[in-house]
């Protein structure tokens, strides 16, 4: 008789995602043949791969609260309502809801299960393809450059909040020390040029833009607009310091308050003059706006931005998860509420739009805009003509700021786990590492509450996260379906959820979702148009600047292959495939086939 003993420790593709595993096989070799065979896989649950345990939410519901309060932010509210009255009502669901199902939620779900199974941030995650780290790199450094300006809009939030406590709301009227002599009602019959009108709402939502030429005259920051930067920033800090055990907590109130204040604003908005109309007009169904090639590229735009897939955050808040929590079902639930949330909130807006339509006897598509001007000038000036305005400013600027937050905190969170996941010694200083990276988004967000901050952040809305983004995503699918592989990314899922991804779900992973993307990153560039605000146009300088921002996250994708390619021995097989080519459990099934051979 013939016994074998033999322990395997060491790294393969799980053990790389789940901690160190030891596989210890004893085999029994008799005359007649391997008659007994058997193995051990020691697999520590919430193992992080420094080889300390990885932190997990506190509850489920965490977890959910936190991915819907990321995904559900601003553009909800005044980005969506808008497309659908454009693009022919009711009808423009139609090819929203088409590239949901093909394209926004397959990303969806895709990007929960790579952080669930490797439970590393969005760098991370790419062991399992190295050569496509950069694409890591890339969704972290987007995620920064938007909080350069998105804690903006909260600061511009918290500062209309503190002025809605006054008895007369200070955008009301042109009676203000800050108003300059262009000031004018919106609805009044003033000869002044159109280009040079402002309403009161205007000049204080923009902070003083009649005091700066442009962006090479930017001015100093604007201490009340520091001010409520910096507690922006305090929240944030506190919010996320020790991790999704204090984040997950929070989102418990900026996750679900507005719901609240969406009811309450709509139980109001349905009992003013003219609110029924401007909701007919939300939902009137125009077909023939579906032949319309410019309204099936604004869904596909909506889907592409209004998930917040390519962020790195949802890569970041499912790496947080016990490693069979069903992603699936929260990959629906999440992306269904999002959607949902979008199409309720249509209902709130354009009840007081048309109650402003009616008020002020102008056509509907007078008042109907999109993007910071529908929350920080038409609503606001709405608000400002009901009874209690005052009560009702403070509710919906609240509203704002818990949409802001909790989606600020999921960028946040996709810089500081992605950089602490891919350099190990940072993971004992969280604290101090999420200190620096806060402060130093508070220096520059600085740019952006001058007098001329405004421009500053038009060109970082408008270069940071568009092109660039899609590239990204693009590139994280072409990774996972082609390098890594969709068969093998569905095996991995099977290993979590204990249930293997339909065949829907593996080509849409495989052809429609990448084919979406090109598709999206080509029109993008076919239609670019460079920045502009009102009528003011950017000076090339700023172009380039902005560019130069897009291209170096871009850039990131190259540049690391290449380093790959430069510093890694080894043929090009080796070098793209890493870890997936090296698993201890081929070599270990090897083995036994090669005691087999032996009997």
């Amino acid at each position: 008789d013939l016994c074998f003993f033999l322990s395997i420790q060491g790294t393969s593709k799980a053990a790389n995602t789940m901690g160190p595993k030891e596989v210890e096989l004893i085999l029994v070799k008799e005359q007649n043949g391997v008659q007994f065979t058997t193995s051990t896989l020691v697999s520590p649950e919430n193992t992080h791969p420094s080889g300390e345990e990885r932190e997990t939410w506190g509850k489920k519901i965490d977890f959910l609260l936190s991915v819907i309060g990321f995904a559900v932010d601003l553009a909800n509210v005044w980005r969506f309502p808008y497309l659908c009255y454009k693009n022919g009502g009711g009808a423009f669901l139609v090819p929203y809801l088409f590239f949901m199902v093909i394209a926004g939620m397959p990303l969806f779900y895709m990007e929960l299960a790579l952080g669930q199974y490797n439970r590393e941030g969005a760098a991370g995650v790419w062991k399992i393809c190295p050569i496509f780290k950069g694409v890591g790199f890339t969704v972290i450094l987007i995620s920064l450059y938007v909080g350069f300006y998105y804690n903006v809009i909260i600061s511009w939030a918290l500062f209309y909040l503190f002025s809605s406590f006054s008895g007369d709301l200070p955008w009301v009227n042109c009676n203000n020390s800050w108003n300059s002599e262009n000031c004018s009602d919106l609805w009044s019959n003033s000869t002044l040029n159109d280009s040079h009108r402002t309403t009161p709402a205007a000049e204080r939502g923009v902070l003083h833009l009649q005091d700066s030429a442009g962006i090479d005259d930017l001015g100093r920051p604007r201490w009340q607009l520091t001010s409520c930067l910096a507690v922006v920033i305090v929240v944030l800090y506190f919010s996320l310091w020790k991790g999704v055990k204090t984040s997950g907590k929070v989102v418990w109130i900026t996750a679900t308050m507005p719901y609240v204040v969406l009811t309450v604003l709509l139980l109001r908005g349905v009992t003013l003059p003219g609110a029924i109309d401007g909701i007919k007009a939300y939902l009137s169904v125009d077909f023939l706006r579906l032949l319309e090639a410019r309204v099936w590229i604004e869904a596909a735009t909506q889907i592409c931005f209004s998930l917040g897939v390519g962020f790195g955050v949802l890569i970041a808040f499912s790496s947080y998860n016990k490693f069979s929590n069903n992603c699936y079902r929260d990959a629906i639930i999440t992306s269904s509420i999002n959607s949902l949330t979008s199409f309720f909130s249509g209902f709130v807006i354009f009840s007081f739009l048309g109650y402003m339509s009616n008020k002020h006897n102008v056509a509907l598509d007078k008042v109907a805009t999109d993007g910071p001007g529908l929350v920080f000038i038409i609503y606001p000036e709405a608000i400002a003509t009901l009874p209690g305005s005052s009560v009702w400013a403070v509710i919906f600027f609240i509203m704002l700021l818990t949409l802001g937050i909790d989606s600020a905190m999921g960028g946040m969170e996709s810089v500081i786990t992605g950089l602490i996941d891919e350099f190990k010694f940072l993971h004992k200083h969280r604290e101090l590492f999420t200190l620096f990276i806060v402060v130093s988004t508070f220096l520059i967000s600085l740019f952006c509450v001058t007098n001329g901050g405004i421009y500053v952040f038009t060109l970082l809305d408008h270069y940071a996260a568009g092109t660039s983004i899609l590239f990204g995503v693009l590139i994280e699918a072409i990774g996972i379906a082609w390098l890594y592989g969709v068969d093998r990314f569905s095996d991995d899922i099977q290993e979590m959820i204990g249930q293997r991804p339909g065949l829907y779900w593996r080509l849409c992973w495989k052809f429609v979702s990448p084919c979406f993307l090109l598709f999206m990153v080509v029109v993008s560039f076919a239609t670019f148009n460079p920045p502009k605000y009102g009528t003011y146009v950017f000076p090339m300088w700023a172009n380039m600047i902005g560019w130069c921002l897009a291209m170096s996250s871009m850039a990131m994708v190259p540049l690391y292959a290449l380093y790959r390619f430069c510093s890694l021995p080894g043929s090009l097989c080796d070098v793209s495939y890493g870890y997936a080519t090296t698993d201890n459990y081929h070599l270990l099934h090897i083995m036994i086939q090669g005691f087999h051979l032996y009997s």
